[in-house]
């Protein structure tokens, strides 16, 4: 153990060797949580928020945060067609069933959300509470251009320091709430250090998976998907500065999910930081209700 968390590491279908972090080994028998990232994130970006959950006094639970093949301590896929939502949920479930794990609440950012609507049509039973961060069934053309721009010209900082400034130059606009230490905990969460300086910890391939997209043509949606997790609690999150999940999405979601808790960030884009403001004890808070009222 170290910092709270242990490292797993597990056999993908098709045999890749796939990691996760497991957070509060010890609990007191309710819900687990799974934890998924972004496009190229990694499961350090829920390290505080793991943390919150596995301590929490009266409901402590244990968290697994993922690194999808080609992130984080993930290995690298020589099949760049592999790194789509489809079978990246079936690594999930391959990891959960190396776990034990039949059943957990799921926090998805981005990415992550997309998958847990995967999951909902290959295996709604495991799913029993859901937080969507900054994610729904409709993506905004616009958001997804930005992503796509910000990678193929992502800059290669040679310090900590240099990374942050880049992260601010960035997306800095969207996110005036975030505090110096937000955007350094943000820089170590995204970055490795290597003998070349500091590198985007995921396969770079990665960005290759985004250039065939047609950004001027209507995006498929999942709104069947979505429809089909309406038994499932849900806690939906959205930046107030969002470019990839619109107001008018998050308000139909509001509408057409009859078990939806809200929340709006002000101050944060995509996706809002889960370790920040009120978050931590607002997803906690979540979690305890859905227990209660299963």
């Amino acid at each position: 153990m170290s910092s709270g968390f242990s490292d797993f590491f597990y056999a993908s279908p098709d045999g890749l060797e796939l990691h996760a972090r497991i957070y509060g080994e010890a609990n007191s028998g309710h819900w687990p949580v799974v934890c998924l990232p972004g496009l190229t994130r990694n499961c350090r970006d829920f390290h505080e928020l793991a943390q919150h959950l596995s301590r929490r006094a009266q409901t402590p639970r244990k968290i697994v945060a993922f690194d999808y093949r080609g992130r984080g301590q993930s290995t690298y896929d020589p099949d760049i067609g592999h790194y789509n939502v489809g079978v990246e949920a079936g690594d999930i479930l391959a990891g959960l069933a190396a776990l034990d794990i039949d059943g957990a609440g799921f926090i998805g950012t981005s990415r992550g959300g997309l998958i847990i609507h995967v999951l909902g049509a290959m295996r709604p039973s495991v799913l029993r509470a859901i937080v969507l961060n900054d994610i729904g069934p409709v993506l905004e053309a616009r958001g997804l251009a930005h992503i796509r721009s910000y990678l193929e010209r992502a800059p290669k900082p040679k310090t900590h320091a240099e990374a942050v400034g880049a992260l601010r130059g960035a997306h800095g606009i969207d996110f005036p709430a975030l505090t110096e230490a937000d955007w350094e905990r943000m820089v170590a969460a995204l970055y490795r250090e290597t003998d070349e300086g500091l590198l985007p910890d995921f396969d770079p391939k990665l960005v290759d998976t985004l250039a065939g997209l047609d950004l001027t043509q209507k995006l498929p949606d999942m709104w069947p998907q979505f429809e089909a997790l309406a038994a499932i609690p849900l806690l939906a999150i959205r930046g107030a500065n969002s470019k990839l999940l619109s107001a008018e999405t998050f308000e139909q979601m509001r509408k057409r999910h009859p078990c939806v808790e809200t929340i709006t960030v002000e101050g944060q884009g995509h996706a809002p930081i889960l370790d920040t403001g009120d978050l931590p004890g607002a997803i906690a808070a979540f979690l305890d209700r859905a227990e209660r009222n299963l």
